[in-house]
Parts: structure tokens; sequence; C-alpha cells
């Protein structure tokens, strides 16, 4: 969806729907937000572009908010499985460019992609990964598992490489993985070439399989 403005609809204001709602926001996109429960939507009336209390399970209530014409459509129920499964079927059938639904489960998330969602998102599960590799690896800011063997890492650059270049550290060679992007202080350099230094205030990105990106932090790193 790039940096152009786009209309998402979110179905579910709970914990992780509102979160997503309102970083949506925060990067300049329009956001519907659509719960059954008053509180929940009273609560991001102020916060969302839009909030209406509505059962999203009633196709003509669907229909009369326009959610057709919206760029992506998540499905962010949280306790309501029977729910979150009609509404996603509903946001298909009513033409939705691109629908996203939340899984509460193994087995929810496979009903989900058979019904060909765009993606399915396991929060808790996701975030879990990410804090226990954060947890493990003191420089690890971020990670995005790309597949099933592909990770995308973001790595603080600590002393012991403070003022290399990217020719000297050698990564494709020595571990197979790259740095895709530097991000500096004063700005992000993508695609870096040979001759870009790292300095001990840059953060790293890389691109790799968790092995590589393993075996480069315990061999230069630690």
């Amino acid at each position: 969806m790039g940096s152009k403005k786009s209309q998402f609809v979110i179905v579910g204001l709970g914990r992780f729907g509102s979160s997503l709602g309102r970083e949506l926001v925060d990067l300049g996109h329009e956001v519907l937000g659509i719960d059954k429960d008053e509180e929940a939507v009273q609560e991001m009336s102020s916060v969302l572009t839009y909030a209406v209390s509505a059962d999203c399970t009633d196709e003509e209530t669907l229909r009369s908010l326009g959610v057709r014409n919206f760029d992506c459509g998540v499905v962010a129920i949280g306790d309501d499985i029977h729910a979150s499964i009609l509404t996603t079927i509903l946001l298909k059938d009513l033409g939705v460019k691109k629908v996203v639904a939340k899984a509460m489960g193994v087995l929810h998330g496979r009903v989900l992609e058979r019904l060909d969602v765009d993606r399915v998102v396991y929060p808790e599960r996701d975030m879990g990964i990410r804090v226990a590799h954060q947890l493990v690896s003191p420089n690890l800011l971020d990670y995005i598992e790309l597949s099933k063997d592909y990770t995308i890492a973001e790595l603080a650059v600590p002393t012991c490489i403070n003022g290399k270049s990217l020719r000297e550290l050698n990564m494709r060679a020595r571990f197979g993985c790259s740095i895709v992007a530097i991000n500096k202080p004063e700005g992000i350099i993508i695609a870096p070439t040979a001759t870009d230094l790292l300095t001990v205030n840059d953060v790293m990105v890389i691109i790799g399989t968790n092995e590589q990106i393993e075996d480069f932090e315990t061999t230069v790193i630690r």
C-alpha cells in the first residue's frame, strides 16, 4: 500500500484491533472501526477516523457502512470464533480488496486460510516469537519471519564492528546473509554499497535464514 493514504476497516476493537487502528491512523491512513461493544467504540471514537457500534455478522449492516469501498478489511475479533469466520466470509463476499484476519489458534487459522483470506495473523504467537528472539539476543531490535526459512532482523551495531565497512565484514561470502539497509541517526541507507561504514549508533537491517543471522551474531557480535 506504500505511502499513499489507504482506507482500512477494522472489525473488533479489542487490544489488537485498537492498537492496530491507532498505528494506522498515526501512519496517515483512514480507519473505520466496528465493534458491537459501545464502550469500546466510545473509547476509540476520538482516535479513529470513524468508529461505529454495529453487528458485524449482519450483511446489510456491513453493506450500509460501505465496507466494499475500503482497501483492506481486518477481522480482529478476539473472543468469538463464529463471529470471526462469519465476518471474514461477509467481507470477502462484499468485495473488500484485501482481507486480513486474526486467528486465535492453529485450527481457527486453518479455517481462515481455507476462506482464502490474504493474510492470517497470530498476534500472541508472533509477539511471543519476537520477544523470545529479543530476549536471547541483546543486539536484536526487531525480527520479522518472511517465510519458514527467511527472516529480516534489525541489529544494533556493536562496538566490535564500529567503523568497519561492509566490504570488511564481507557478510555474504562469510555467512550467506546480507545487510539490505543501514538505519543511521541522520537517515536510512537502502541497498548500501561495499564502502558504507557502520558506526555504533546505526541499526543494520539484515536478511537471511535464521541460521545465517545467528551464525553472524555468534561469530562477529558476541
